[in-house]
């Protein structure tokens, strides 16, 4: 059984494999010592664990992980399925890489664009041959919304909506309009571009946000709501086979 744990901007996720499979799963704000405790104690089958975050984490997980299982902490040292040829690996986002990794793993032999809608949304890149070559970062939904009220002396912080029309009537609607419309054409146009480079390029939607933008993209993408998970699990796996 493989421990996964990440801790994103938002949220921390803990996922148990058995192979490929996910048999548990829970996610939660912050860095909880305790919840990840009580989920390795309601799972007792644990052997192997990795750990990936974007942020400092209590030394309490670290120990706690070292001392009960076989453990990889996930960082730009750990050898990954795939070549990557990203110009500085230390900078990298741990999310990104494992979310290639997971997509080289359901389309092997794809080009393919994965499109990560979180609490930032990030463009990667895989061709054919598995190389990783890198791939684009820009503000996510709730960003935008933020960053409208933050830098402005007058604009008002609102909530995610499910939907806007094109023409704002009003200052709420023309926010709404702006973000999330402006939002779709971004990824359509991203996209776009990437298939001139690459025709019969994939395209993979993950992500907080993934949803939203699978109901409105004018493109064919495939939907793979775990797919940063799964790509730690293989990644760890990848570990264990060549310890």
């Amino acid at each position: 059984m493989n421990l996964v744990i990440d801790t994103g901007n938002t949220l921390t996720k803990l996922a148990l494999f058995q192979g490929s499979e996910m048999l548990a799963f829970t996610s939660f704000s912050g860095v909880d010592v305790q919840r990840v405790m009580d989920f390795c104690k309601t799972n007792m089958l644990i052997d192997n664990a990795i750990i990936s975050t974007v942020k400092e984490y209590p030394l309490e997980i670290d120990s706690f992980l070292k001392s009960n299982f076989n453990t990889v902490f996930f960082d730009h040292t750990i050898p990954v399925p795939l070549i990557n040829k990203y110009a500085s690996p230390e900078t990298l986002g741990k999310d990104r890489l494992a979310g290639a990794v997971g997509a080289k793993y359901w389309m092997p032999h794809s080009d393919i664009l994965v499109i990560d809608a979180g609490t930032a949304i990030t463009y990667d890149l895989l061709t054919a041959d598995g190389e990783y070559l890198g791939g684009g970062i820009s503000p996510g939904i709730a960003m935008r919304y933020k960053a409208l009220h933050a830098f402005t002396g007058r604009l008002p912080l609102l909530d995610y909506y499910d939907d806007a029309d094109l023409i704002g009537s009003d200052t709420a609607s023309g926010i709404h309009s702006g973000v999330l419309n402006g939002a779709v054409a971004e990824l359509e146009g991203i996209i776009k571009r990437y298939q001139l480079l690459y025709p019969g390029l994939k395209i993979i939607l993950t992500g907080g946000d993934h949803n939203y933008f699978d109901k409105r993209l004018n493109i064919k993408t495939f939907a793979a709501l775990n797919l940063v998970l799964e790509g730690l699990n293989l990644i760890l796996d990848f570990n264990i086979e060549t310890q």
